[in-house]
Formats: structure tokens, C-alpha cells, sequence
């Protein structure tokens, strides 16, 4: 299928791996020259090297908790590549993890620091590019936190649920310009970070990886009706499809891609 984005300019934070990276391939195959942005330099040219035989790429490390960081990756941007048109904004941090009392104010910082003013940041550096020409795609990653927070991930849930209001609020302002902002909200997708979370299971309760997946599946997350962990590829494709022009009537809207995890129907 023709999305009709050939040739558009597309900037993802975050694309080193999983859900970023995925997203990255499939604009890629659309014919969308892709830049990518991540704090791991070193992470962040491999996966450039990789994605170049699916077309044009540039990788750029910043920071996106960094004003100055972020002005910077701008600069460049505009200079080697030109203005960009489609922003997803995927970088993120599972953040301070316990029960409320235990969390201090640098863990609620830190989170909040990443997770909701990171996309404010970078929205608010790249704005211009993305009102000037008349089109424009703004996707947000999310969580199934946003709406079914869950006691041990508050500043987390926080976060998210603040980029929900944010990414709603921002919609209703440059719609009539032709830029359409959308969230995402994956729930327990096969990445790097949910390995991480997997791999402590497992020797908590001294099981193996895939029993540990199983055990937080049936425990933690019960509403997931396939019963398995979601693909990166499989929230890259709705991510795909909220940058292109087939998506030329969705505004402010929140796509879960969660298996039913979240139990409510709003």
C-alpha cells in the first residue's frame, strides 16, 4: 500500500532499538529519509549502518532532556538533510520503579525529566519545521499506563498520562495548519526494556526467562488476550500509519496496541 510520504523527511528519538528502530525499517519502505536521534552514540550508528540498504538514514546523538542538545540536532538536521515533517517521538525511560513511599523526589525527576518533558522539548525545537510546509505528522509513544496506571510504576504512569493530555491538547492547536498529532499505547512488547524487566523476574523467582514472562502475563497483566508479548513491529506499523496521509483524518487521538491489557473501553 502507498501511504503517500515518499519523500518526506521523518526525525525518531529513541530508534536504537525495539519500537523506534522498527518504525524507522517501515518508514524506510515507504520512502521516507529517516533521522535518527538517541543518546547512545555508539548504539545509535549501528543502527544506522543497518538500516541504510533500506534507504537514506542519518543518525545524530543528542539528548532530548538538553535544550542545548536539542538545538544543536537541529542545526544539524536542517543543514544535511532539510526540514524535517514527520516527528515520533519514542525515546524513553521505564524510570524509578517501588511502591509510592519508597520513591524519592530524584526518581519522580528523573522520569518525569524523560518521559514528559523530553517530548515537550523536542516538539517545542522542531515545531517550526514541522508548521512550514502546509503537512505534518506528530506521533507520540505512550503506554497502557497513561490510562491503567499501575502502583509499583507511578512516575512512569504519570509521565505517560501527561503526554496523553499534552499530545490531545497540542492537536487542537495546529490541526488547521495540516500538522496532525497522534499518540500510541503499547503494552509489554518484546523490547530491550522489557527484557530488562523479564531478566530481574527470572532470577527473582529463580524461573526461566520465558516462565517469567508467562508468570507476568497471567499475574500482572491478565487482559493481554493473546497471551504473549507484543512484537515491535507490530506497533510500528500503527505508528506507520498515523505518519501518513492515509491517516489525513486522525487528530488527537490514542491508539492502544495492547491485546486488550487496558480493561476499560476508554
Amino acid at each position: 500500500m502507498d501511504l503517500g510520504i515518499k519523500g518526506k523527511i521523518a526525525l525518531i528519538t529513541g530508534p536504537a532499538s525495539g519500537i523506534g528502530k522498527a518504525t524507522a525499517e517501515q518508514l524506510l519502505a515507504e520512502g521516507v529519509t529517516v533521522v535518527l536521534t538517541d543518546k547512545k552514540a555508539e548504539k545509535l550508528a549501528e543502527t544506522a549502518e543497518q538500516l541504510k540498504e533500506h534507504g537514506k538514514v542519518y543518525a545524530y546523538p543528542a539528548d532530548i532532556t538538553d535544550l542545548e542538545s536539542l538545538k544543536q540536532l537541529h542545526e544539524q538536521v536542517k543543514d544535511n538533510v532539510g526540514e524535517i515533517d514527520i516527528l515520533v517521538q519514542d525515546a524513553g525511560t521505564s524510570g524509578a520503579q517501588g511502591l509510592f513511599h519508597e520513591i524519592e523526589d530524584e526518581g519522580w525527576v528523573e522520569t518525569l525529566e524523560v518521559d514528559l518533558l523530553g517530548p515537550v522539548r523536542v516538539t517545542r525545537e522542531f515545531l517550526p519545521d514541522l508548521r512550514n510546509g502546509g503537512w505534518g505528522r506528530i506521533v507520540y509513544l505512550s503506554s497502557e499506563n497513561a490510562v491503567q496506571p499501575y502502583a509499583d510504576e507511578l512516575p512512569y504512569d504519570a509521565a505517560k498520562a501527561g503526554v496523553l493530555a499534552f499530545s490531545k491538547g497540542l492537536s487542537r492547536q495546529y490541526a488547521k495548519e495540516g500538522l496532525l498529532v497522534n499518540t500510541v499505547s503499547p503494552a509489554f512488547i518484546a523490547t530491550p526494556m522489557t527484557d530488562e524487566m523479564m531478566e530481574k523476574r527470572s532470577k527473582e523467582m529463580d524461573v526461566s526467562f520465558d516462565e517469567a514472562i508467562q508468570s507476568f502475563l497471567d499475574e500482572k497483566r491478565p487482559y493481554i488476550e493473546l497471551k504473549r508479548r507484543g512484537k515491535a513491529e507490530e506497533v510500528a506499523a500503527v505508528v506507520t500509519f498515523l505518519c501518513s496521509d492515509k491517516a489525513s483524518f486522525v487528530n488527537g487521538a490514542n491508539y492502544r496496541v495492547d491485546a486488550g491489557s487496558v480493561a476499560t473501553i476508554q
